[in-house]
């Protein structure tokens, strides 16, 4: 499949409201060849400056969020033995509902993060074969540190949240086991179809870096993500 099909297919299994935060694939191709790459560079920039600030909004969002959640099941649980079952229960379920919630929006944007970097990586190879340039290992060598790049918090609260998911759902049989492992349920199947997307992000990225079995100046450094907690977290 090309590459651009690919991009295509990753935006559309996105959320709606990200399909315009992507990296600007196919309007950076037709430029390939007809601007010095002093302008190519700089064009890249201005997306890696919106992938940061879209990243950077969102992860404010979950932190947020995270806080909020946190608070909502201690208050639930403090609240657990003045309350009757069945008010409790219903209070739980709907936070469980919303972590289930929180938890797959997460997973996603650390998709997003390795879908705009092989986006990335796979431009400036096609520059870089055109022109000769050779700008693709400097580019790629200041993208490694971007906040969308490293998503070390939102890697962090991913397996927080995970933790969190103990807190509410039930152990043992009672009146809310069956919605809690419905919602477990959900939760796997979404992470297996966002995981799957990010094992081809994986294969894309190793096919960026299989075009020379010899390294040279211009090859792509190896990927350094800071002990894969975001690959781990799934």
């Amino acid at each position: 499949m090309k590459f651009g099909k690919w991009l295509k297919r990753q935006i559309e299994q996105s959320l709606p409201a990200w399909k315009d935060e992507f990296l600007s694939y196919n309007e950076l191709k037709p430029v390939i060849g007809a601007v010095s790459p002093a302008e190519f560079v700089a064009r890249l920039d201005v997306e890696i400056e919106k992938i940061n600030a879209f990243f950077i909004e969102q992860e404010e969002f979950f932190i947020i969020t995270h806080r909020e959640l946190q608070g909502a099941i201690r208050s639930a649980l403090e609240r657990k033995p003045a309350v009757p079952a069945a008010a409790h229960e219903a209070e739980i379920a709907a936070i469980r509902r919303e972590i289930v919630n929180f938890h797959g929006e997460m997973v996603l944007l650390l998709n997003y993060s390795s879908v705009n970097y092989i986006g990335l990586a796979k431009i400036l190879k096609k520059y870089d074969k055109r022109t000769g340039a050779g700008i693709r290992l400097a580019v790629i060598e200041t993208v490694l540190v971007q906040p969308f790049f490293t998503a070390e918090a939102v890697s962090l609260m991913v397996r927080e949240c995970e933790a969190m998911m103990e807190a509410v759902f039930p152990t043992a049989p009672g009146e809310g086991q069956a919605a809690a492992r419905r919602d477990r349920e959900a939760l796997v199947a979404a992470e297996q179809r966002i995981f799957r997307n990010t094992v081809s992000a994986l294969l894309a990225m190793q096919d960026v870096r299989s075009g020379s079995s010899t390294r040279g100046r211009h090859s792509l450094p190896p990927l350094n993500l800071p002990d894969s907690d975001w690959l781990r977290s799934f």
